[in-house]
Parts: structure tokens; sequence; C-alpha cells
């Protein structure tokens, strides 16, 4: 009975009281959040029309592959740190046992908080739809702003998170309802199938587009495993985490989808892509200047349900690292009272707040490219290692069709790598080579412990 305790206590500490409802709530509000609502134009622009959906369609097989490999390295290993966990167990038996779970911390310091920065960015962007005359100044202080009113409100106990979760997603519920009921009752066939002439001509730009398309929208599908980070306060962990991963990805799939059709079928695509206010235009076409007012409102809400959760999760990472002796000791520190990662969530939100100071298309490329190799790409190799080398690791949920999911994911991750240009491939490979550099430092003065 005490194995089903509502309030079991992980080795670390921490309280599990997160179920499936708190569990997929955390998901859903980590990915649809402000991302489509600021990335619509951009993935329409990568394809220049229409066949940007294929780019959602491939991005949402890519996601529900990959959430595979996340359920089942999940369920293994249901500790707090998401992949760092993953990757320190599934190599640890190997040359590289170190470096994996290193370079995980170390490209994590490239990517986690710029992924929060965009959700701090897009506020700023649509509160701007409200104060025309921002400035620079002004959108700085407003991502400053909304950067430390996340920090206060996950500055408690990990309970009261659940219950704020379930909240939040539930704003972002009736959002995208909202959009997508407005857009169908309007819907027009004629302007959300208007494809140019050769849409879907197979070239070169036709295959650098639909990776850039990919790439965006892997960017909106990315928190589908955000539970993952928290799994130390998840109960029945084996249970609610695959099933949180698989339904997330299903239902948000859908979620897209339909809020780009709907915004398609009402506002031609060739204005929609040189939109800043998307979702709010549509809604004044929609309905009149009331409603996209009213839907700003509710994308704010959104966005802030989403890098709640964003935070949330990546402030457990450093956290669980330092409890393993990968990182600086003072990041395992719990708040006495509220017995959450103080510390770590601090630094992270620090960061982020840092990183909202970046351009948008900047910190999404940058953020996909600094984390695809390690994180992505080695826990599909992860997999493999456990199911082949650690068959002392329990596995409570085993993938469909193995190794076919993982394979699909491999094989798109790599492609969006590969197309998302020189600049952001050089990013992605630099901060690698840093990272290897780095851990040869640190494992001078940190080196193992003979058992």
């Amino acid at each position: 009975m005490n194995g089903e305790h509502e309030h079991i206590k992980e080795r670390y500490g921490l309280v599990r009281s997160f179920g499936l409802l708190e569990a997929t709530a955390l998901n859903m509000s980590n990915m649809v959040g402000v991302g489509p609502f600021i990335t619509i134009p951009m993935i329409i622009a990568a394809m220049g029309g229409p066949q940007c959906m294929l780019g959602w369609a491939l991005g949402a097989i890519l996601a529900l592959c990959d959430g595979m490999v996340w359920a089942e390295l999940a369920a293994a290993m249901p500790g707090s740190g998401g992949t760092f966990v993953y990757l320190r167990e599934a190599f640890e038996r190997t040359r590289i046992g170190r470096l994996m779970p290193f370079l995980f911390i170390w490209q994590f310091i490239f990517s986690g908080p710029l992924e929060i920065a965009s959700g701090f960015i897009g506020f700023t962007q649509y509160v701007s739809y409200f104060w025309r005359t921002m400035g620079p100044v002004e959108s700085k202080l407003v991502t400053a702003g909304i950067g430390v009113a996340i920090l206060l409100l996950l500055y408690r106990d990990i309970r009261e998170v659940g219950k704020l979760t379930v909240v939040l997603w539930a704003g972002m519920l009736i959002t995208v309802v909202a959009v997508i009921a407005s857009g169908f009752i309007h819907f027009d066939t004629r302007k959300a199938f208007d494809y140019p002439p050769n849409a879907f001509t197979f070239s070169q730009g036709f295959f650098l587009g639909l990776g850039s398309a990919m790439l965006i929208a892997m960017y909106d599908f990315l928190g589908y495993y955000d539970v993952c980070y928290v799994a130390g306060e998840v109960r029945n962990p084996e249970r609610v985490l695959p099933r949180s991963i698989i339904v997330s990805v299903i239902t948000v799939a859908l979620i897209y989808a339909a809020i780009n059709l709907s915004i398609m079928g009402l506002v031609p695509w060739r204005e929609a892509m040189q939109s800043k206010f998307i979702a709010s235009e549509f809604m004044e076409r929609a309905w009149g200047g009331w409603a996209g007012s009213v839907i700003t409102i509710m994308i704010l809400w959104t966005c802030l349900a989403s890098v709640f959760a964003l935070m949330l999760g990546f402030s457990r990472i450093p956290y669980a690292a330092a409890l393993d002796g990968f990182f600086f000791h003072s990041f395992s520190r719990l708040h006495p009272t509220g017995k959450f990662p103080y510390i770590s969530l601090l630094t992270v939100g620090g960061l982020s707040i840092l990183g909202g100071m970046l351009s948008l298309d900047w910190v999404v490329s940058a953020l996909m490219t600094a984390r695809i190799v390690v994180q992505f790409m080695g826990q599909i190799v992860a997999v493999h290692m456990v199911r082949t080398r650690r068959l002392d690791i329990e596995r409570p949920y085993r993938m469909w069709l193995y190794p076919l999911p993982s394979l699909i994911a491999f094989a798109g991750w790599l492609y969006v790598f590969g197309t998302s240009g020189w600049t952001f491939v050089l990013y992605g490979l630099g901060t690698l080579v840093l990272g290897v550099i780095a851990f040869l430092l640190w494992d001078r003065r940190h080196p193992a412990v003979p058992e």
C-alpha cells in the first residue's frame, strides 16, 4: 500500500504528487504555449504556401516516434532529470559513460534557457498588440518582468504547482478551442488550399524549405516529454509517463493541424506570413476588434502556462546532475520547507531572462541545433544500449514496432539538423566540441571514484 500512497518521496527527497492529469497538462501546456501563434507565419514563409502543412505532418510523425523513445526510457528510469538520467545509466559501463551526461548538461546551458526565453519573447510580442508604441527598452523590461513573475509562481511546494498547472492548462484549451471554432465557422476552402505554382515540385529548395518547416514544427512540438524532467515527482511513473507523452503528442498534433487550417482558411497565406499578431488579426477578421483583444489576452495566458511548465521541468535538470556529482553541489539544495530545488530554479530563470534579450528567429534555430545531437539522437542510441547492454534495467514500457520508431526518429532529427543552415549547424557542432574540451578539463579535477 505504501507504494501507492499519494505523497511517496523519491530517494532524493522530492514528493510524488503528479498524476496523469497533471502530467498531461504539464506536457500540453508546454507544447502549445505561444509557439504556434508566433511561428505560423514563419512556417508558411519557409515553404511559401499551404504546403507547409506537410512540415506539420512530418513533425507530428517525428514527435510521435521520438515520444516512444522518451516513454521507454522514462518508464525504465523515472527519476528527476530526464535525459541526464537516461544517458548516465545507458552509457554507464562504456568509455563515454561520464562524457554523455556531462555533454547533456553542457548543451542544456546553450539550449534550455533559450527555449524558455522564446516564450518570453512571444509573450512580449503579443503584449505589443496592445502597446503599439513599445520600444526596445520597454520590450526588454516586459520580458524581464514576465520572467520574474514565473519565478515567483514556481517558488513554492510542488503540490501547489500541480494544481496551478491544471488551471493554466485549462486556459490554454479554451484559447485553442476559440481559434479552431472561429476558423471552421468562417472557413474558406479556396484560401486554405491556395497552393502556388509548383508547390510540390521536388527540388533542393523544396527539401531545404521542408527541413526549415520541420525545425519550426518541432520547436512547436517541444515539450511532449516535459514531465520526464519532474519524473521524481510523478505517481506510478511506469504507467503515467508513457501515457502522458503519447496522449500529449497525438492531441497537440490534431490541435496544430486545426489551428493552422483555421487561420489559412480565413487569412490569405500571403498576408498571414507577414503578420506579427496572426491569431489576433485572425479573430479581428472573424468577429471584430473586440475578439482580437480577447484572444490576445488568452494567448498571453497560454504563453504563461508554457513558460511555467518549461521552467518547472528545466529547473530539475541541474538539480539531478548535481546530486550525482556532474554539476556544482549547490544546485542539489532543496528549499527547507517547500522541498524544491531553489538554487537550480533561480539559475535557470535568470539565464532565461537574459536569453529573452535576443531575437526570436535566432533563439529558435540555436536552441534546436544545440540539443539535437546529444539529447535527441543520443537518447535514441541510449534505448539501444539499455536493450542490449543494460539488461538489469527493467522496462515496464516497450515502444511499439521497435526499432522502427527509433530509426524514423533518428533519421528525422538528422534531416532537421542538416537543413538548419550552416550557421546553426556550426553552432550545434561548435557547442559540442567545446563541451568535449570542457569535459576533459572537468574530468581531470573530478576523476571517477573506483567502485
